[in-house]
């Protein structure tokens, strides 16, 4: 109860990413997000948004399925199934294994359900053995040690209900493969530009992996919808290319344990800048992954060598031509906010800024371009959980599909009674009338009671 309640409160209230998990940087923005969503919050004239953040952040609300709680309850959640299978697994074999194929007469009282009985019968056991196996039973036979009794038994599916164990093992697995994901795995999300690189894992990690937008195609339908977009993508380590390909969504380029999803895409500027002796300060493209009011793509970089930020802001011409917007933004002042270096300046593609206007640099749109969203994960509990899979649809299907059956026959003279068992997804008695059919014909049709 305490998982399905911690599940849900994982459902309803959004979860931070998982790279933010490894990024205390990205983690503090996750946070200062959820109270910029929630501080507004108030109940009967209490702002009680600020606490509820807090509060949340502490008890792990915002990351339950990596919390240390959770993660206790799911060890507990372990155990308590391991116990459980220990305990019930001498019962089941028991259950399955012991065979008693002498029954007393009593056992086949017709008078009980699911049995049926044959008068003045001729079938010989080895006859009714023969009916048993083209059944798919396996036969087993005794006779009383005075020998005027028979009896004729079948099992079907014999050992089949100790498939439930690798139901139990496919639940522990599964379980134990998101506890190796939450602790070892690794996943982080990249905006990369056309023809630009960058490192998948924090930078000095030893043999990391670089990714490198080749190229990025989003053909458009008429109506200007994205009719598909796909990547070219390159993945280098120390130096070398490792592997190169096309991806696209659901079809991920797979490195040393790593997965590349090409995930979402936006518009970049490839821009130049110069300062005031016409040197070349800096070029490249700048990624506009956000928007500005909900609409326009907008982006940001550092003038290299300077204390200048620039903002870019994409938007259109009055004759729907493409417009850079590109505003200077300067060191903080004494109040903590952010100064500005120069006032907004449009230029079109190919157009340059009057260093006069852009605090002493000429700054230059020299095309429109685009950057690639990738989504990298290293799961290493994903073979586990496959695993796992496979086990829990085992188990499942040979405990649903194959239930075990069985039938006894006690033949006594030219008298011979029937009992069939069955489990509860059996249809014993179809199953013992459609028996007793196949039987009459053989050598019984004469009189038959049916069950």
């Amino acid at each position: 109860m305490l998982i399905a309640i911690a599940g849900l409160v994982g459902t309803v209230i959004r979860q931070f990413p998982a790279a933010a998990l490894h990024d205390p940087a990205l983690y503090a923005e996750q946070v200062a997000e959820m109270h910029r969503r929630w501080d507004a919050i108030a109940f009967l004239g209490l702002p009680i948004g600020p606490a509820m953040v807090d509060v949340f952040e502490t008890l792990g609300f915002f990351r339950v399925f990596s919390a240390p709680w959770f993660l206790l309850l799911i060890t507990i959640l372990v155990v308590a199934i391991i116990c459980c299978t220990l305990d019930r697994t001498p019962r089941l074999w028991r259950g399955v294994h012991v065979v008693n194929v002498q029954q007393p007469a009593s056992f086949f009282d017709p008078r009980l359900s699911d049995r049926a009985v044959m008068e003045h019968a001729t079938l010989a056991p080895d006859a009714l053995a023969h009916v048993f196996r083209r059944r798919r039973f396996k036969v087993r036979q005794a006779v009383s040690e005075d020998g005027t009794v028979t009896w004729v038994y079948g099992d079907r599916n014999q050992y089949f209900k100790m498939a439930t164990l690798l139901t139990h093992l496919g639940l522990i697995l599964f379980l134990g493969g998101g506890a190796v994901t939450v602790a070892a795995g690794f996943e982080t999300i990249l905006f990369v530009a056309e023809g630009q690189t960058a490192p998948v894992r924090p930078v000095g990690t030893p043999d990391n992996l670089l990714v490198k937008n080749i190229d990025f195609e989003a053909p458009r339908r008429p109506d200007g919808s994205p009719a598909d977009f796909w990547t070219d993508l390159a993945v280098y380590q120390n130096g070398e290319e490792v592997a190169r390909k096309v991806i696209r969504v659901n079809d991920p380029l797979t490195v040393d344990g790593f997965r590349f999803h090409q995930n979402t895409f936006g518009p970049g500027a490839d821009i130049e800048i110069r300062d005031a002796r016409d040197q070349l300060v800096w070029t490249g493209s700048v990624i506009l992954g956000g928007f500005f009011a909900d609409t326009f793509p907008q982006g940001f970089i550092t003038i290299p060598g300077s204390d200048v930020g620039l903002v870019m802001l994409l938007n259109r011409f009055d004759d729907g031509a493409g417009m850079l917007v590109l505003q200077g933004v300067g060191p903080p002042d004494k109040t903590g906010q952010a100064s500005t270096a120069f006032l907004p300046v449009a230029v079109g593609i190919g157009g340059t800024t009057d260093p006069d206007a852009t605090a002493g640099y000429a700054i230059t749109w020299l095309r429109s371009s685009a950057w690639t969203g990738l989504v990298i994960k290293k799961d290493p509990g994903e073979l586990v959980i496959w695993a796992a899979f496979a086990c829990l649809i085992g188990g499942l299907s040979l405990t649903f599909y194959f239930p075990r059956r069985r039938i006894w026959a006690r033949i006594e003279g030219d008298r011979i009674g029937f009992a069939m068992l069955g489990d509860r997804y059996v249809d014993v008695p179809r199953e013992l009338r459609g028996l007793m059919d196949d039987l009459a014909v053989r050598g019984g049709a004469r009189a038959a009671s049916r069950p």
